[in-house]
């Protein structure tokens, strides 16, 4: 765990400040809930409070209380700009390195006078003047939640903040299934609960709220699943043909690589998915047991993220990021046949 000058932020904090909250790229549950927990709890201490993210989220992530406010660096470049512009601090939410925001945000927030603080759980984060970091951590959600218990303001954790809370954590363990998820995790889990979240309603409003597509593009997606025994993996491929068959919409392929994970006898699971626009293969990682597909994604994919949930990408077709996939898995046989009893 990383703790940095938070402190000195408590002071700073002290006087009402205009902040802007960023998340990263493609945001996910996470990355959402993180950023306008944050929020409702700043505004609540007299702050004001903005949330920028690079762009477009999930639709099934825009019911979170206070989603209605935030501004989208690619769509509301100006009003983006302005609120950065005109911020005393930046908080930087779910991401270790300011290339996670995408190279026009990245520009941009390279030229920021002011400082960052950084709360994330991801490996080897960027050096800023405040930051807050644990990778043992599930979600940053939670430590959102722990960043306001250092800060002795739980008791100003309402409805609105727990419910973005909660779906972080629900989201970024998938359902409280990882490892990652702890004791610490379902006390905390209780206590936003008690303060408002209603379970039932959010579990329903992530995952029961599928649009035709894209039940039938997780159809295309299971057909398309590629099984290696011998390498205790399994992978899936999703081409831009296929994703505008099912009217493909952000967000809809968002999960589906654990479906590979859960096969017996599965260590090691991979979904690529070619995106036209900017030319590459996108890539998901998970693994069970002790294979890391950060590492794993570091060192051949130019991603990384935790030890058994990591992103990566790949320039070029998909038929080359196949064949190079499949052209690295020998080098790791000793790692997959040992990383779990599957």
């Amino acid at each position: 765990m990383i703790l940095k000058g938070i402190e000195e932020l408590k002071g700073f904090l002290g006087t009402a400040r205009k902040i802007v909250i960023v998340g990263h790229r493609n945001p996910d549950g996470d990355a959402m809930g993180a950023t306008l927990g944050l929020k409702h709890y700043l505004d609540k201490k007299g702050h004001q409070a903005t949330v920028v993210v690079p762009n477009e989220y999930p639709d099934f992530l825009h019911w979170l209380p206070g989603s209605e406010t935030t501004q989208r660096f690619d769509w509301q470049n100006a009003q983006s700009h302005k609120a950065i512009d005109a911020s005393d601090i930046i908080f930087l939410l779910d991401f270790n390195a300011l290339h996670r925001v995408g190279p026009d945000m990245q520009k941009n927030l390279e030229k920021y006078p002011n400082d960052f603080v950084m709360i994330d759980h991801h490996q080897q984060p960027d050096d800023v003047k405040y930051m807050y970091s644990d990778i043992s951590i599930c979600s940053t959600c939670q430590m959102v939640y722990q960043f306001i218990e250092i800060n002795h303001d739980l008791n100003l954790i309402d409805a609105a903040i727990a419910t973005c809370l909660y779906t972080g954590i629900m989201t970024d363990t998938g359902s409280f299934r990882f490892r990652s998820t702890t004791s610490t995790t379902h006390r905390i889990i209780a206590d936003l609960i008690d303060k408002g979240a209603q379970n039932d309603i959010i579990h329903n409003k992530v995952y029961d709220a599928n649009s035709y597509g894209r039940l039938l593009l997780l159809g295309q997606a299971l057909s398309n699943l590629e099984i290696l025994p011998e390498h205790k993996t399994a992978f899936i491929t999703l081409t831009e043909a296929e994703k505008n068959k099912f009217d493909f919409q952000k967000g809809d392929t968002e999960g589906v690589v654990n479906y590979a994970l859960s096969l017996k006898g599965i260590i090691f699971a991979a979904i690529f998915i070619e995106d036209a626009e900017q030319k590459i293969i996108k890539i998901s990682f998970r693994s069970k047991g002790s294979f890391s597909v950060n590492q794993f994604s570091r060192n051949h994919f130019g991603g990384g993220g935790h030890d058994n949930a990591a992103g990566g990408k790949f320039d070029g077709v998909m038929e080359a990021t196949i064949k190079y996939f499949m052209s690295l898995l020998p080098r790791y046989t000793h790692e997959l046949n040992t990383s779990y009893d599957a």
